[in-house]
């Protein structure tokens, strides 16, 4: 019987993004690395659980669900979060920042400070600045600020940041013009914390890093995985949880949130293979496998 694995998600490093896999095993992924996988015929997903402690009632959860957990564990991993404001004692420092998706696609948020960028790869931001550093409710109150008085949105739909990766403009210093232009109108506001301190505009890019230079347009993504399906193909470009797979349709979009919960086996069938459900764009998605001894799936 084949070994299996379960996902954790996907994280990102110094050395770029890494898959993580109950068990704390880890697999970087490098362009042009294989990324193959299947689902086991019969095979179930189950909800992840919260704060690190596993679902008590292992409920099933729907294979299209990025969340990946049940209802009552969503609502634990929320009751802690920075967004739900159930933090407003954390003495640690907040920072407020601007990240950018593509044109128009700009969102005002907050992360913690000790996290450096991490919190901007992980939304899968192309530039970003940061705007002021401070306790976590000021950096909330300029959130909100920015967002009364400037219409700045704290979310961007993932659809959105896929429809425009391929077009985005060539260079680091066009992609930050929208970044550098609200990050001066945002400065000018009347109404900033006094205990927020404010931080001078400098555009940090990723294009880089996510691998977006030449990227082909994608065909469609992954709507979800199923008992029995596979995929294979070859990694082009990673931003945020998305792998952007060159399979034998074409670059598809597999949003990794969606491997969480699954008992995965290694390898899929053939390059390019893909048996998962896609919504088409009009116009690619994947894993990894091995067999024997492994340091991961893939």
């Amino acid at each position: 019987m084949a070994q299996v694995w379960k996902c954790s998600g996907l994280q990102w490093s110094d050395v770029g993004p890494v898959l993580v896999w109950d068990g704390g095993r880890r697999s970087a992924l490098a362009p042009g690395k294989r990324v193959a996988f299947g689902v086991a015929d019969g095979g179930g997903r189950t909800c992840t659980g919260a704060r690190g402690y596993p679902c008590p009632a292992r409920v099933t959860v729907s294979g299209r669900s990025t969340g990946a957990r049940c209802e009552e564990c969503g609502r634990l991993d929320r009751a802690h979060s920075v967004a739900a404001d159930t933090l407003a004692d954390d003495p640690r420092p907040y920072r407020v920042y601007l990240a950018w998706f593509g044109p128009g696609l700009v969102k005002v948020g907050i992360t913690g400070a000790h996290r450096g960028s991490a919190r901007l790869l992980e939304q899968g931001a192309v530039s970003f600045s940061r705007l002021g550093v401070g306790p976590l409710m000021a950096a909330r109150r300029t959130e909100e600020l920015l967002r009364a008085a400037l219409k700045v949105p704290d979310r961007i739909p993932y659809a959105d940041k896929r429809a425009v990766r391929s077009e985005l403009p060539g260079t680091a210093a066009e992609r930050a013009v929208e970044v550098r232009e609200l990050h001066a109108r945002a400065v000018a506001l009347d109404g900033w914390p006094e205990s927020l301190t404010r931080e001078p505009c400098r555009p940090v890019d990723h294009a880089d890093v996510f691998g977006l230079a030449g990227l082909p347009a994608a065909v469609g993504e992954v709507s979800g995985l199923v008992a029995g399906g596979a995929v294979s193909g070859a990694l082009v470009a990673a931003a945020g949880p998305d792998l952007h797979l060159d399979t034998g349709r074409g670059v598809v979009v597999l949003d990794t949130r969606l491997m969480r919960g699954w008992e995965l086996v290694p390898g899929g069938g053939a390059d390019g293979e893909l048996g998962f459900p896609v919504r088409e764009f009009g116009g690619g998605a994947g894993g990894g496998g091995a067999g024997g001894v492994q340091d991961g799936l893939f």
